[in-house]
């Protein structure tokens, strides 16, 4: 098996996970599926030889060990951590939201990764040869909120000093941090937001936004899970060509 061809993909049951896990897989890599619903996972795999399903909460310490343990076991390391579980959250303001709304999506969107980036960053440094490479998924909420998105934009904002942590801090074990911020591929997270009715604007109108193929960012994460350990990309975005991202509303 060449090196640098173990993947782990995160919220792997759905959108850009399993574009990404799906993407990854038919380019040679063995993926580990990872996500709370097995069934999912499954979809996601469609028999392929080189997906292994590992059902998991990310939030979980003991079920996050359990998925790089497995992987380990498997393959014998960890080359690749496309770190995408997320969810958007409540729609509130930072006046409105309730401590237990903020929590749990913090819980999920940034202890989760915490916890994967973690375990993945142990299993590359104790690895012969060590290294590997962390892809986190921010969004462009970290560059530009949405309007009533406080938890959400908060978590995406901490993802990219996580990002730049990991990066720094796994540079002497050859490991390297990148971070990919999405805006308006089309996957389900869309209609949580609102975008096919016509998103919040920061005028308060709604707006229906552009969108585009949700196959087009895996391509993206594929190409930075693609690169050579000595070159990395610290920070993509891709975005649907007019939506209002410069300025919105």
């Amino acid at each position: 098996m060449s090196e640098g061809r173990i993947a782990v993909v995160t919220g792997a049951g759905s959108g850009i996970g399993r574009a990404v896990a799906r993407a990854m897989l038919e380019d040679g890599f063995c993926v580990a599926l990872a996500g709370r619903r097995e069934e999912a996972l499954r979809e996601t795999a469609d028999g392929h030889a080189d997906a292994l399903v590992v059902p998991t909460d990310v939030t979980v310490e003991s079920e996050v060990e359990a998925l790089f343990d497995r992987v380990v076991a498997e393959w014998g390391r960890v080359d690749v951590l496309f770190n995408n579980a997320g969810a958007f959250g409540p729609t509130a303001s930072a006046a409105e939201i309730s401590p237990a709304d903020w929590r749990r999506t913090l819980d999920v969107n940034l202890t989760g990764s915490l916890l994967c980036a973690g375990a993945a960053m142990r299993a590359m440094i104790a690895q012969r040869p060590s290294g590997g490479r962390i892809i986190n998924n921010g969004s462009i909420s970290a560059q530009v909120p949405r309007p009533l998105s406080v938890a959400y934009t908060v978590s995406k904002h901490a993802i990219t000093g996580l990002t730049r942590s990991i990066d720094l801090d796994g540079r002497p074990h050859g490991i390297s941090a990148g971070q990919i911020d999405i805006g308006n591929a089309r996957t389900s997270i869309m209609s949580e937001i609102g975008v096919g009715d016509g998103a919040l604007q920061a005028d308060g109108s709604r707006r229906v936004e552009p969108t585009f193929d949700v196959a087009d960012a895996a391509r993206a994460v594929l190409f930075m899970a693609q690169l050579p350990a000595e070159a990395n990309v610290a920070s993509l975005t891709v975005a649907a060509s007019g939506m209002p991202y410069g300025g919105r509303g």
